[in-house]
């Protein structure tokens, strides 16, 4: 029994999907459970539309009109006759979102967002499944939100692993001995069945929830990449494959930053010993990069890069020092903002921290803090993490580049910079 993940890449176009359908055909034999992201930049879409809408704005129709007609150009070069009962279906979740944008918002944000981002997922998941079907593999298409289950926090939802575990195991064994199953990512449901989302990027995380509850014999991952590499192609011209990563190797990078897989992905497979495979959906006979409990560290150094850094220092205003009072206050603080702190340094007086300048909610931020702290920032830094560094490593990044600050234990170094 295996699980199988293909991201918003793999499915972006109408041969994309059929590339999907080709990995998918060469295991249909196997029990295999598949999780699909929504199509390309969709979820990038939908967020703007629900912006849009909260704020009030009169172009949702518009931006959303725009994601129908990406849709249906895929329907369109899958599926000749346009008799097919997959129309009907996507238009159909198509209403959902619309039956929304009929009546001026009432409601929370994050509750809006995960009701109509979340038909991104359901959309892609259904024409893979319907083309699938297509091609002479018996599929079945079963929504995620009736075995993910979670809290009310939309926008990043808890799972409620004993309920979704009992589901799982209970139900999904006997069709995946008749069917190939295709599923979203990204998704689930509340006690009261509302649409709950599990974070960005969070399809990884569903593919691991899935692949435990089932306890299979291993998860792929396919992406657009050979592997885990030791380093982002965007910033390193020669990268390198890492064949093989311990559980703790893999849960280090993603914790610092590493995009290839979802932070929250590995530890379910981790305490199953589920093996994690990474590969390429662009030459899928490679194998790739597998992550499983391991006694070897990472035969080379990886370097993970965020831009766009915030650097916030935090002092008391009495002058009085940084004591577990303060920082339990801060620490909610930016929780309850939604900001990961990426790096963090105390003092007796000064508590500082490198965070993503992700706008409105900075701000909000800062706007609290400085009702009870002195609050300085410095923007536009770059955080460097290398894990196993050496000083030819550190060099390496440092080229027209000055430090801000610098943290090191007995394998990571993080460097907050700034360009010279």
């Amino acid at each position: 029994m295996q699980v199988f993940k293909f991201g918003g890449a793999s499915v972006k176009n109408a041969d994309s999907i059929k590339n999907v359908a080709s990995i998918i055909a060469r295991y249909k034999k196997d029990e295999l459970l598949v999780v699909v992201s929504a199509i390309g930049k969709t979820t990038d879409k939908l967020e703007k539309l629900t912006k849009e809408y909260f704020r009030g704005a009169a172009d949702t129709f518009e931006l959303l009109e725009e994601i129908k007609q990406n849709h249906q150009v895929i329907l369109t070069e899958l599926f000749p006759d346009r008799l097919h009962p997959v129309y009907n279906d996507i238009a159909n979740s198509f209403v959902e979102i619309e039956w929304i944008l009929e009546e001026p918002p009432v409601d929370p944000y994050p509750y809006l967002f995960d009701q109509i981002v979340s038909i991104g997922e359901v959309l892609s998941s259904k024409i893979l499944a319907a083309y699938t079907s297509e091609t002479g593999i018996e599929t079945n298409w079963v929504d995620a939100r009736d075995y993910i289950f979670t809290d009310n926090n939309y926008g990043e939802a808890k799972v409620n692993w004993q309920k979704t575990e009992s589901k799982i195991s209970n139900d999904l064994p006997r069709i995946l001995d008749k069917f190939v199953i295709i599923t979203q990512g990204f998704i689930g449901s509340t006690s009261e069945n509302f649409t709950t989302t599990l974070g960005r990027e969070g399809s990884d995380y569903s593919a691991a929830i899935f692949a435990s509850c089932l306890q299979v014999d291993d998860l792929t991952i396919w992406k657009d990449v050979p592997g885990v590499l030791n380093a982002d192609p965007k910033w390193f011209d020669r990268t390198e494959l890492i064949p093989e990563l311990s559980y703790t190797d893999a849960i280090e990078l993603t914790y610092y930053g590493a995009t290839v897989i979802h932070p929250k992905t590995i530890k379910p497979l981790q305490n199953k010993k589920i093996a994690l495979n990474v590969r390429s959906f662009i030459n899928p006979a490679e194998t790739g990069t597998i992550i499983r409990t391991t006694n070897s560290g990472l035969a080379i150094p990886s370097f993970i890069f965020k831009v766009d850094q915030v650097l916030i220092n935090i002092q008391p205003r009495d002058f009085s020092f940084i004591v577990e009072d303060n920082l339990s206050h801060i620490f909610n603080a930016f929780h309850s903002h939604r900001i990961k702190i990426n790096m963090m340094h105390n003092s007796a007086i000064c508590f500082s921290v490198s965070v993503d300048d992700t706008g409105e909610n900075i701000e909000e931020l800062l706007e609290e803090l400085e009702k009870r702290y002195t609050v300085n920032l410095e923007r536009d830094l770059e955080l460097i993490t290398i894990r196993y560094f050496n000083q030819q490593t550190i060099d390496r990044v440092l080229v027209n580049k000055s430090i801000i600050r610098e943290l090191k234990d007995s394998y990571t170094c993080q460097l907050l910079v700034k360009n010279i």
